[in-house]
């Protein structure tokens, strides 16, 4: 492991996140506490100190300092321009040492303000250690090659899986633990756990791949099915690959800073060959380290990207972990243990700091900030304990952005519709109360963007194995989530759209499935009536097992294509979904490859270009349906 001085004075970012005419947010983290901070905006008249209301500060470690500056005034960013960034301590630029930051004869980061969302970049699901190349580096590759600034994304929005915390490889956890030693992060204590505190988990290979045995709590509750009740003493954390799943929050601040820090790689050394490991995981850990050495040489260019590009994020369920909130059931056992709920709870605050906060900071000033502030300005349980309280029952994770198309960005894991006829049965991704907050945000708008992390119009024939699955009490082993799931959620759902007072188009920007498609949707036997566009793209870098999607993709245009009448014993019998066409192909619907999204949008609020860019660069453009 490195030593203190040889860290970097920027560890990670800059990141640009929630910037409009009235806003400009960057966040980054520095080795050292930094004094006079002052914020240049070239292209504006704003170049001055910081005060101390637009700047958050977080002490994540001894070595470690998060920073989140949020200047809000009337007319601050002119919309339409070319604009420019530099953050000074003093007479030092912050961000003029960092490798590869700029783009080719640029001097400084540049970004453009667009109120009028023209064009933009989306997707999910980014797992360190997957076999697939890394979109977000094609998307930084792309955007180097484009001159002129008008052509630029007007934003970049992750839908969920930004990180997976439930799903680390062997190597990743080891340098997670490398990381937490060299920036000195915080160690907590544990209740009704197997350790007393964090500073007793061990980071050597011998000690990898069994966490879900050793480490993870369980718990006894009764099954039921279709055929018969037991009871089972099951893993509250039911990731198939929870053997690494984080549990301290000084492991997930790692984390983070380990997707996003170029450098940080460079200060730890992670062995190839290791002892202590069984045939099986060694073999394992070889593989991991390879696809993780692959990941570390995109890392310069993803940072480039997010430091050009307002960058959006919510969380889905691996941001905190696998089946987050899927039952009543899983909620009941999760909360009521103390461990189980402290390890969720790290994760909240890890996204907080990491992701929520640069959406719309100022959602969090009044019900957060105050308890996360006093959390990290003098760690203990109680503080801890409070603000995790607080996170969980915090109820304003969405946030909608004035563009034009308005966009709204959905909360689909902490405000669920539980079933009230079985607690093993999947809840609805959003309640009542919250649909109806949802519905008053669309009406009288012209045209809308929606993010919903799982797609609202989904493959039916997956629903419908997970329906099966959870009929006969599976609905964990299947992931089997999704908006149809839930009768409640799904009629008050598809009643929105039937509304009199919805907007004319719908873009519904998804992830989540690990592979990429695009539906047109219409309301049947109806002349009028919204156009609906479910563009779903995921993952960045994952993919669907290789083999069994083309045979999901045949058997749905077979069972549930256009003109099948099994489409009217369904929930959304009532709409006519005709899937796109990847690169024209005559009966393929979905496409598995890691990629980005790219959508383009006309005045109207219609996509005009619906495309995928892939890792290798590839393009799949999906083209309208056939009249």
């Amino acid at each position: 492991m490195a030593a203190d001085n040889s860290i970097p004075l920027i560890i990670a970012g800059p990141v640009l996140r929630h910037c409009d005419e009235q806003h400009f947010t960057l966040w980054f983290v520095s080795k050292e506490p930094l004094q006079e901070l002052s914020l240049t905006l070239m292209g504006t008249e704003f170049n001055r100190k910081l005060e101390a209301s637009e700047l958050h500060k977080v002490a994540l470690g001894k070595n470690a300092y998060q920073y989140l500056i949020r200047v809000s005034q009337a007319e601050l960013l002119p919309k339409d321009s070319q604009l420019r960034y530099q953050v000074y301590s003093g007479d030092r630029a912050l961000f003029d040492g960092i490798d590869q930051l700029n783009y080719p004869q640029r001097q400084s980061c540049e970004f453009i303000v667009k109120p009028q969302v023209d064009k933009l970049l989306h997707g999910s699901c980014r797992n360190a250690h997957h076999h697939s190349g890394d979109a977000l580096v094609a998307a930084d590759t792309q955007l180097a090659q484009c001159e002129d600034i008008n052509q630029r994304p007007a934003l970049l929005m992750m839908s969920g899986d930004q990180v997976y915390v439930d799903d680390i490889a062997g190597p990743m956890l080891y340098a997670i633990g490398e990381v937490i030693s060299l920036l000195g992060l915080q160690h907590e204590q544990f209740v009704d756990a197997p350790l007393q505190d964090s500073s007793q988990i061990s980071y050597q290979p011998a000690a990898m791949y069994k966490r879900h045995l050793d480490l993870l709590p369980k718990t006894q509750y009764q099954a039921k099915t279709a055929i018969t009740r037991w009871y089972v003493n099951h893993p509250i954390f039911t990731s198939s690959l929870a053997e690494n799943h984080l549990v301290s929050l000084n492991e997930l601040i790692a984390l983070y800073l380990l997707y996003w820090s170029p450098e940080l790689w460079d200060l730890v050394e992670i062995p190839k060959q290791v002892s202590g490991l069984s045939q099986a995981h060694n073999q394992r850990w070889q593989r991991e380290w390879d696809h993780l050495l692959e990941f570390k040489a995109g890392l310069k260019q993803v940072r480039r990207l997010m430091a050009h590009v307002p960058t959006y994020m919510i969380f889905d369920d691996h941001d905190v972990t696998d089946d987050w909130n899927l039952t009543a059931r899983w909620e009941l056992a999760a909360y009521g243990h103390k461990f189980s709920k402290r390890i969720i709870g790290n994760a909240l605050i890890a996204y907080t700091l990491f992701q929520g906060l640069g959406n719309v900071p100022k959602r969090f000033d009044s019900e957060i900030t105050p308890d996360l502030d006093a959390f990290f300005a003098a760690p203990n349980p109680e503080a801890q304990d409070n603000l995790i309280d607080k996170l969980l029952a915090f109820e304003h994770w969405h946030y909608s952005l004035q563009t034009t198309p308005k966009l709204l960005v959905l909360d689909t894991r902490t405000r669920r519709w539980r079933s009230e006829s079985n607690l093993g049965k999947p809840s609805g991704l959003m309640d009542w109360e919250a649909l109806m907050e949802f519905q008053a945000e669309l009406v009288n708008q012209p045209n809308v963007i929606i993010v919903s992390p799982a797609p609202m119009y989904g493959v039916k024939l997956i629903e419908t194995i997970q329906r099966v699955a959870t009929f006969f009490g599976g609905s964990l082993l299947v992931d089997a989530e999704n908006w149809m799931a839930h009768p409640g959620t799904a009629n008050t759902l598809l009643s929105i759209f039937q509304h009199r007072k919805t907007p004319e188009q719908f873009i519904i920007l998804s992830g989540d499935v690990h592979y990429s498609f695009s539906y047109d949707i219409r309301i049947r036997f109806r002349q009028a009536g919204p156009q609906i566009y479910q563009i779903t793209c995921s993952g960045f870098k994952n993919q669907f097992p290789e083999k069994l999607l083309p045979v999901f993709d045949k058997l749905n245009g077979w069972l549930y294509g256009h003109f099948s009448p099994l489409n009217f014993f369904t929930k959304r019998k009532r709409m006519s979904i005709r899937g796109r066409r990847p690169n024209g192909e005559r009966s393929k619907r979905l496409v598995n490859q890691s990629g980005i999204g790219i959508v383009e949008i006309a005045a109207s609020g219609a996509p005009t270009k619906v495309s995928v860019l892939h890792s290798d660069m590839s393009e799949t453009e999906f083209l309208p349906p056939r009249h």
